[in-house]
């Protein structure tokens, strides 16, 4: 195993167990210690760093927190190396880094890991319908219930983060959200 690179997953997790809340000295100071803990992953993997099954699943942790649409597709792709090797762990971390791929180019996830704030309360970001429960289990993922319930959980638990800063992606799912929720009105 890449002793650095478990050093820079050991990191991105700790950082994880107290996360700091959104929009806060704490928070920005966090996500720049994530991108210079990416930068540094990327050139590991260049330089052909990654050797175990370890390795790529770490690296698709460290990744999983990036920020752009290319570092989660990377993400994916080495949590689901990880998988076809035989790394079970990475199922469900090959699954979550797909959902926030497709969520960070505002389209419906397939299995239903990604919770997001709405302004008002957490929710599952948009699901696609065709994706079954069993489909979900395939990749250890919790049934769609059971990720609405810890929606719910979350909002019961945590503060609602300030949206001003919000992505863009989140930000044009509010739109459509309210506009969705007074059409229903």
């Amino acid at each position: 195993m890449n002793r650095e690179l478990e050093a820079l997953f050991q990191a991105d997790q700790h950082e994880r167990a107290n996360h700091p809340d959104v929009g806060t000295t704490e928070y920005l100071a966090l996500r720049e210690r994530d991108a210079a803990r990416r930068k540094r992953l990327q050139e590991i993997v260049t330089s052909e760093g990654l050797e175990e099954l370890d390795d790529y699943y770490n690296a698709a942790w460290v990744l999983n927190h990036g920020e752009t649409i290319e570092e989660i597709w990377q993400a994916h792709t080495l949590a689901e190396k990880a998988a076809e090797l035989g790394l079970r762990r990475a199922r469900w971390l090959a699954a979550a880094t797909y959902d926030r791929w497709l969520m960070y180019q505002g389209k419906p996830q397939k299995y239903g890991t990604q919770i997001v704030p709405d302004g008002k309360r957490q929710r599952v970001w948009d699901v696609d319908p065709e994706t079954s429960d069993a489909e979900r289990a395939e990749w250890d993922v919790p049934s769609l219930a059971e990720m609405e319930r810890r929606a719910e959980e979350v909002t019961r638990k945590e503060m609602m983060p300030p949206m001003d800063d919000a992505p863009q992606w989140l930000k044009d799912a509010l739109i459509r959200w309210n506009d969705e929720d007074e059409g229903r009105a």
